[in-house]
């Protein structure tokens, strides 16, 4: 145990952001750097060490987490970083982008701020890259088998460096111009900058896997073909399909889909543009959906100088504190203030869009909106609550509703889909079609990055398996697991 009075003695303290005025100034990360390094230690120590740690239930991982807190709390920063790695690929990934489903299920959080689990995690992990504890890892010897994996997002990542590392040699597909999917294209660089994914591939090339970029599988080369090139197919190609909003005006300029919006401001960090193509500069901006990549687009927006940024979401706003019907240790729905939200701007909930307006040039000017309320478990409009608020930029991050169809690769593989319109596969991660193999948001619907991670490490374990007869991969999801699947 760190330190048995840690979490009597010692208050939970979190990363300190930059100010404001300073952050929206630039693209860099949101918190001040180096904040962590004189508390993280202390804040480790509050691990109780529980006889049955419940954040290994909360974390789809399975991440050691009493282990590298303990470790961290005595900074042993090389063995934190094994224990890290031992269940996490690319835990720089997760200590910044995850929910933290684990501080949720953590036993001190029934009565006490939870132990601050995500930001020992980033610690751990920037510290090894500080001191060089992060090595390519190159198989001894290679097993003369080829695996193809399409999609390079977390899924298709953790699965490559996991095959790779097990002796197989692995191409990833990715369509594209740059490796990373959506960890590239889809999160601001305000909340991970790029250099992260960017040293993880040279990593992975050091190691031996193989990228090839601006490749669609189904359009620029058959399904077919790339059957018989590999031995296996891992596919790993997302849920990319936004969720549209088919009501009247729709069809006008500047109504876009959040993920039309925010590569296009990555792309003008990577230096493909000087200004985006579409931009929240002098705009009254609405963002309809009040998730996390709607939150991205708030962000965005503010740092491309919207005269007003407003967030939509049609559910009521969540509580404070737990409901009954989520108790300890699931995790919450609960109200949630993210760095872009501390920047500006308005959040209305239980509200339903109705129409948009234009101008005589087709773009729109204004969004219609009515507040809804639960009747008979249906959100129903509220008579006489209808009102219009200026919008000359709208973006929908209303989620995701399945993988990509329209390239054909679904329809060259054969695969079939679930009822939920998701790559169906068994407990092994095994589609109907023998060899290939489906891991992430492809196979699962969207969800959490820490999930995606998971399942790549899983279905690499499953691929190992079926090309050579038994594997000792690591895999946080089990056949025994089918539960966890769904």
């Amino acid at each position: 145990m760190a330190d048995p009075k840690g979490f009597l003695t010692t208050g939970r303290e979190v990363a300190k952001t930059r100010p404001v005025d300073e952050r929206l100034k630039d693209w860099n990360e949101v918190y001040v750097p180096g904040s962590l390094l004189p508390i993280i230690s202390k804040q480790a120590g509050r691990c109780m060490d529980c006889g049955i740690p419940f954040c290994h239930n909360g974390c789809p991982l399975g991440n050691l987490i009493p282990e590298w807190n303990d470790y961290a709390y005595r900074e042993d920063w090389q063995a934190a970083s094994e224990r890290l790695h031992a269940t996490n690929n690319f835990p720089e990934f997760t200590g910044r982008l995850c929910p933290a489903p684990c501080e949720s299920a953590c036993v001190l959080g029934i009565n006490q701020p939870a132990v601050t689990i995500k930001n020992v995690e980033v610690s751990i992990i920037d510290k090894a890259w500080d001191t060089g504890d992060v090595r390519p890892q190159a198989p001894e010897r290679l097993s003369g088998k080829t695996v193809a994996v399409i999609g390079s997002g977390p899924a298709g990542l953790a699965a490559a460096q996991q095959l790779t590392r097990a002796g197989h040699t692995v191409a990833v597909y990715e369509r594209a111009d740059r490796i990373g999917g959506l960890l590239r294209y889809g999160i601001p660089e305000f909340k991970m900058e790029k250099v992260h994914i960017n040293r993880r591939i040279e990593q992975m090339r050091a190691e031996g896997t193989k990228f090839r970029t601006e490749v669609e599988i189904g359009r620029d080369i058959d399904a077919a073909k790339l059957r018989k090139r590999y031995d296996a197919v891992v596919i790993a190609a997302g849920a990319t399909v936004s969720r549209d909003l088919p009501v009247p005006g729709r069809e006008l300029n500047g109504i876009h889909f959040a993920m039309e919006y925010l590569p296009l401001s990555n792309k003008v960090q990577e230096g493909d543009f000087v200004t985006p193509p579409i931009t929240a500069e002098g705009k009254h901006v609405v963002v309809i959906g009040g998730g996390d990549t709607g939150a991205d687009c708030v962000g965005t927006a503010h740092r491309q100088g919207a005269a007003s940024v407003t967030q939509l979401e049609i559910m009521p706003r969540p509580g404070d504190e737990r409901n009954p019907g989520q108790p300890w240790p699931t995790f919450p729905m609960l109200y949630k203030v993210t760095s872009a939200h501390e920047e500006g701007g308005e959040r209305v909930y239980s509200v339903s869009t109705t129409h948009f307006e234009g101008d005589e040039d087709g773009n729109v000017q204004s969004l219609h909106l009515t507040e809804v309320e639960f009747i008979d478990g249906k959100l129903t409009p509220k008579p006489g609550t209808e009102r219009s608020i200026p919008a000359q930029l709208v973006t929908l991050a209303m989620g995701f509703t399945g993988t990509d169809q329209a390239n054909g690769l679904v329809q060259q593989f054969g695969l079939e889909l679930d009822a939920r319109g998701n790559v169906a596969r068994d407990a092994e991660f095994a589609t109907n079609v023998d060899g290939v193999f489906v891991a992430g948001d492809a196979g699962r619907g969207q969800s959490l990055i820490v999930w995606a991670i998971a399942e790549g490490r899983s279905a690499a374990r499953g691929v190992d398996r079926y090309l050579t007869g038994a594997s000792d991969l690591p895999a946080p999801i089990r056949p025994t697991d089918r539960a966890l699947m769904v």
